[in-house]
């Protein structure tokens, strides 16, 4: 895919902004994420985790510009200390989802959307982590974002702010897995999953995303 069409969901000048924008990361992974807490567990124990981020004024007037890290990194530090494994993980995967639905909604101009989706699903997948990486700058903080496009795509982000500090057995970045699926799911391929098949909580050197189809 080549000329205006693809440049609408590139963007290039996203790289440069980067520059202005290190250490911080778009609202979404807040607002998204108080929005999975109430729609699973209801306003009291959104209010609890929020509480224990130091973040509770977000639930009265979300944030309407990019956050800094260090808020999104104790918001996740917070979902894992108040709830427990399973509903932490599947409150931030709902977290992603709702953040792709929102990308979906009001950044991925439709007009891309359709192209997308009507080319073979490998050159969409392509063209879809060009736009990815663009923008990385908006989801990874000071974590530092690569993909390799292909069958399967893999991202990897290493000094990953979702799990910066953490120690588990097992990966534990969900709202990127999430969002990473959705996208897939809706612009690339309908049979598209993600997995994150490493992660530094894990003591590897970056998280990678698999995404296949």
């Amino acid at each position: 895919m080549h000329g205006t069409r693809a440049q609408t969901l590139q963007q290039p000048r996203a790289a440069a902004a980067s520059k202005h924008a290190a250490g911080r990361i778009g609202p979404n992974a807040i607002i998204q994420t108080a929005e999975a807490l109430r729609l699973r567990l209801g306003e009291d124990i959104a209010r609890r985790v929020f509480a224990a981020a130091r973040l509770e004024t977000y639930l009265a007037a979300p944030p309407a510009e990019m956050v800094d890290e260090a808020e999104v990194m104790r918001l996740h530090d917070a979902l894992r200390a108040v709830l427990d494994d399973d509903t932490a993980r599947a409150v931030s995967t709902r977290a992603g989802q709702l953040t792709a639905a929102y990308l979906l909604a009001h950044r991925i101009p439709r007009a891309a959307q359709r192209v997308l989706r009507v080319l073979p699903a490998r050159l969409a997948g392509r063209v879809l982590s060009r736009a990815i990486s663009a923008h990385a700058w908006t989801f990874a903080g000071t974590g530092i974002f690569t993909a390799r496009p292909g069958r399967p795509t893999i991202y990897e982000i290493s000094h990953c702010p979702l799990c910066r500090g953490h120690r588990a057995d097992h990966a534990i970045c969900d709202f990127y897995t999430a969002t990473f699926a959705t996208l897939f799911k809706t612009l690339v391929h309908s049979q598209a999953q993600a997995r994150e098949i490493s992660c530094e909580a894990t003591g590897a050197s970056a998280c990678r995303f698999e995404i296949a189809w």
